[in-house]
């Protein structure tokens, strides 16, 4: 008993540690500069520790269930050597996790309560899960072929771009926010574990160049199918009702009490079903081994949708008021430059505190062999966060076009790709999708409806959405420019020598 307690305290203080850069930030500014405690700041702080206690009861499931069995399949189906099973082990994974994967949920429901339930928010969760899916099995294909990963990137943001032009606006940047929270806290442990697994495991390919990229093509790929779901949504200029607001109280129809709480928890099992019957497949129908421990993978399930559900509730009373409420605070200066303050800190702050990130930052570190430092790579990575988030807020200020941002982003990403040191293409990518994390996306999206609720003249809906996208291409223009000026003062340092 001693020992699932100690692991859930280290869970819970881990998730008050990825939480504590968002309060300091948010503290700072009331304390500094509005002097006054935010209304229902009580129930904000309630609501953050039951994101808290969500997230480690979350991971707490995924280390006694999903994490070791998904690696022990991984590793049994890399021995077997079979190209088409391992492709249809990839597909399984990226769908399953994505499904449940907690800021997915949160930005679905988002996009479905203020489009007036126009975007279904299970139908957008299935579309990025299947695109995830699919993508998986081409990464795991070119993994197995040694196929440059640049070639996969170019031609993808190629077919974004040229797909963002036909899209509706109201879908623009709902479909790049999609993208970027594919890859969190489910999926980046067990896709980033599967590539660099194959690439170790194949003769003749490097683990930096080949087993990164999986997280890169899973957050590509949903742009393209979200905005494709988007013009079929949008056809019907008539229907469209950009200008809806977001829903933030009032009577749903559904019960209260115990009974609705015993719906949301079903609701949840729902969520994670997938993932379980992808397990129990590939368990028992094609490698046709028992579970190890199925009473402790039981209780794992049980672990993630009890913290799936606590991560919702405490979403609602605690990380979506704070955004909302720090926009509407900071309009009511004379100058907008404590917004762009706030945007830049929260980028920072919380990126540099991002377990994914450090954990890929540490793995690129024993891969590439001296030439990348974990660290270096963290404050690039949470600098484009903070660039990217900071320009975001100027876009929703100042009413321009999000295309307009979106293509010329992904333009300078395609050109840096072409001028770019091949070792690095694959991680600046994956890097890319790994700066968002369970309690950051939250925030930013609302933060992001905030400002766009709150602007005159801004629609909810085409300008609320898109933040997400701009903390996932800049990271990708900081670590790659970097690269490329490190490579260029190698050369210069040994044609003086």
């Amino acid at each position: 008993m001693a020992g699932p307690l100690r692991d859930f305290a280290h869970a819970f203080l881990h998730a008050l540690r990825n939480l504590l850069p968002i309060i300091l930030v948010v503290v700072a500014f009331q304390a500094l500069l509005f002097r006054a405690w935010p209304e229902g700041g009580l129930a904000m702080a309630g609501g953050l520790l039951i994101v808290a206690v969500g997230v480690a009861l979350f991971l707490q499931g995924l280390e006694l269930s999903i994490f070791p069995v998904g690696k022990r399949l991984a590793n049994q189906f890399a021995r077997r050597g079979s190209v088409p099973l391992l492709m249809a082990f990839g597909f399984a994974i990226g769908f399953s996790a994505v499904v449940a994967e907690p800021a997915l949920i949160a930005v679905a429901e988002q996009a479905r309560e203020i489009s007036g339930g126009r975007i279904d928010a299970l139908t957008l969760r299935l579309i990025v899960a299947g695109s995830v899916g699919l993508v998986m099995a081409l990464g795991v294909l070119r993994v197995i072929l040694g196929h440059p990963i640049h070639w996969y990137m170019i031609a993808g943001y190629v077919t974004v771009v040229l797909v963002t032009f036909f899209a509706p606006g109201e879908i623009v940047g709902l479909a790049y926010d999609s993208g970027g929270v594919t890859t969190n806290i489910v999926t980046v442990p067990l896709i980033a574990a599967l590539g660099i697994g194959l690439a170790s495991s194949i003769r003749g390919r490097n683990p930096l160049i080949d087993g990164f990229g999986l997280v890169a093509l899973a957050v590509m790929v949903p742009m393209i199918s979200v905005q494709l779901y988007g013009i079929l949504v949008y056809a019907d200029p008539g229907s469209i009702n950009a200008g809806a607001e977001l829903v933030t109280g009032g009577p749903s129809g559904k019960p209260s009490g115990a009974l609705g709480m015993l719906l949301d928890l079903f609701g949840m099992l729902r969520d994670v079903l997938p993932i379980i019957l992808t397990v129990l497949f590939f368990q028992y129908a094609v490698l046709r081994h028992p579970l190890a421990s199925p009473l402790r993978v039981g209780v794992g399930f049980a672990l993630v949708i009890i913290g799936l559900y606590a991560f919702v509730v405490g979403l609602k009373l605690g990380l979506f008021p704070i955004g909302r409420s720090m926009a509407e605070q900071l309009i009511g200066f004379d100058t907008w430059l404590w917004v762009y303050l706030f945007a830049f800190a929260i980028g920072f702050a919380t990126t540099m505190a991002e377990p994914a990130l450090i954990a890929v930052g540490q793995q690129a570190e024993e891969a590439a062999a001296g030439k990348i430092q974990g660290n270096v790579i963290r404050i690039l990575v949470a600098l484009g966060v903070a660039i990217g988030i900071t320009l975001g807020v100027h876009r929703i200020i100042s009413g321009d076009s999000i295309h307009h941002y979106i293509i010329g982003g992904y333009l300078l990403v395609i050109a840096l790709t072409a001028l770019a040191p091949r070792y690095i293409v694959a991680l600046a990518f994956d890097l890319g999708g790994v700066t968002t994390s369970e309690v950051t996306v939250p925030l930013v999206t609302a933060l992001g409806i905030g400002l766009a609720s709150q602007i005159d003249g801004r629609s909810v809906l085409i300008d609320g959405f898109g933040l997400i996208a701009f903390a996932s291409i800049f990271p990708i223009v900081t670590v790659m420019s970097y690269a490329i000026l490190m490579e260029r003062m190698a050369h210069r340092g040994e044609t003086t020598s």
